[in-house]
């Protein structure tokens, strides 16, 4: 066996022991709910409070940049399907170093966003019952989706398809009580609802005077990219897809239409029911909207929603860094128990690792409110850096494979490369958003938790990670015999020369080597 192919090896041995299992529902309902969650149903509220109806542009063009993501991503999933997704595409075409780099950001976007949201289960549940303690939630909560994760990749499936119906059905009846009380012109509380109120709304459709700023609508970018957080699951789910090559075309290019209808629906719909100073952070818009309507027990269902909605998240959490940490443990890059499996095809021990971070997070986040705050804003960094990889992968295959190097996956990225390009340059101006946003939004320096987050946690997490890549090193290059460059050079494999389609076959599990 030469060693370009015990590199192909490599790769393909990482979905050894996972089961295909899930279904053309569960892949679809994925990806739906991977665009529908507490950024739309809570986090919208102050981005409208404070942009206007503009935050419309902002969720379209967001909106856009995710479908480049999405199409970026399934050029890649039908080059080679892996549960590594992300991380094993950086190790076959950038190297072992940035698999590394990968795998841990996107562990830590997890990490911190799970603790977040288990916390959020805690306040949602005392919207019913005050006295409920935190604690006590967060266990119940977190031992739920644990059990879920631990018992097979379908039983994860089965959640998120009915978390995605639920959340489809809300915003479903939202669009369809919303649109006819914005046609019919009939009143919202003292307001009369019409799509009027997207000029007539306080400051205009782009308000740029008062409080507002011009650059408002496009600042608020920086935030409205964390409410499509997660549509990159698909990838992650991919290995474990019963029919790929199928399901993950239409996945995909559905994802452009529920943008349409879910984000940019619900938003119309919301601006156009009530001016926008009356929706309040920390409160749902649509709470809002239903009981000025004196629909409070829709305001209720929104609540458990909003509940379904984080347990989704904390059930993708572990999901994924499950999945993300053995393939990092492949390679060396993560502790070795990381590697085991249940004969269910479940890499529970990475699942379990992330719990027992969720625990002490969770703790902390009640002790430490303030400092959780940054490390949850330091998470928003790992889910840019993620889209990141995705773009830059894209564009290695594609070099690759207009080079003749590798076959071209049946599923390519339009526009290439200018669409990924576009989605690079997007995400640094992201960044510059972010510090931006920050520095505005307090006269504080300790309050200035994003501006903080770029200028010292960025540099910070890069120190981090290069002590970490330095005592992982040795353990890789032993692993590897010293082979940890990308899989491919521009002229083709870069250990051993090219390998054959027969021989890539039996170097899959399973085959014959």
């Amino acid at each position: 066996m030469t060693q370009s192919l015990e590199s192909h090896h490599s790769l393909h041995a990482e979905q050894v022991g996972y089961k295909q299992t899930l279904g053309r529902r569960h892949v679809q309902m994925i990806a739906i709910g991977g665009a529908i969650g507490t950024g739309l149903f809570l986090g919208s509220a102050s981005r409208l409070h404070n942009t206007g109806p503009a935050l419309l542009f902002s969720y379209a063009f967001v909106g856009l940049i995710a479908y480049f993501l999405m199409r970026a991503l399934g050029e890649l999933v039908l080059h080679r399907q892996t549960s590594g997704a992300f991380v094993s595409y950086m190790r076959e075409f950038y190297g072992e170093k940035w698999a590394y780099v990968t795998g841990w950001m996107y562990w830590l976007n997890w990490a911190l966003t799970g603790i977040a949201e288990l916390s959020a289960v805690g306040l949602y549940i005392q919207y019913w019952w005050p006295q409920m303690p935190a604690w006590a939630t967060v266990l119940i909560a977190l031992a739920v989706v644990l059990v879920i994760n631990l018992l097979s990749a379908r039983a994860f499936g089965e959640f998120e398809f009915w978390a995605a119906i639920a959340k489809v059905a809300a915003i479903v009846v939202f669009l369809v009580v919303g649109a006819v009380v914005v046609v019919g012109g009939l009143s919202v509380g003292d307001h009369k609802a019409g799509f009027s109120n997207l000029w007539s709304n306080p400051g205009g459709f782009w308000p740029a005077s008062g409080d507002y700023n011009w650059y408002g609508p496009i600042l608020v970018m920086s935030g409205v990219v964390f409410a499509y957080a997660a549509i990159e699951m698909v990838g992650v789910a991919a290995g474990e897809m019963a029919d790929p090559k199928r399901e993950v075309p239409k996945a995909v290019n559905a994802v452009i239409y529920r943008i349409a209808v879910f984000y940019c629906g619900s938003i119309l719909l919301l601006v156009s029911m009530l001016p926008t100073t009356e929706f309040k952070s920390g409160t749902s818009p649509f709470v809002t909207v239903f009981d000025r309507m004196g629909l409070n027990w829709m305001g209720a269902l929104i609540q458990i929603v909003l509940i379904v909605a984080a347990m989704s998240s904390l059930n993708s959490g572990l999901y994924s860094t499950g999945r993300v940490l053995r393939s990092l443990g492949m390679s060396k890059q993560a502790p070795a128990f990381t590697l085991r499996m249940s004969d269910s095809g479940v890499p529970w021990a990475g699942i379990v690792m992330t719990s027992v971070v969720y625990v002490f997070g969770a703790v902390l986040n009640a002790l430490a409110p303030d400092a959780f705050e940054i490390a949850l804003e330091a998470a928003a960094i790992g889910i840019i850096f993620t889209w990141a990889t995705i773009f830059l992968c894209q564009l290695r295959l594609r070099r690759l494979t207009d080079r003749g190097v590798i076959p071209p996956s049946p599923f390519q990225m339009p526009g290439h490369p200018w669409s990924s390009i576009t989605g690079l340059v997007f995400l640094a101006l992201v960044v510059v958003g972010m510090a931006v946003s920050g520095w505005q939004s307090s006269p504080y320096l300790s309050h200035k938790v994003n501006f903080l987050v770029v200028v010292f946690g960025i540099p910070i997490i890069a120190l981090v990670l290069a002590i970490g890549w330095k005592m992982a090193k040795p353990g890789v290059m032993a692993n590897t015999n010293g082979r940890i460059k990308p899989v491919w050079s521009d002229d083709g494999p870069t250990y051993g020369p090219s390998v054959d389609a027969d021989d890539l076959d039996q170097a899959k599990p399973g085959g014959e080597n």
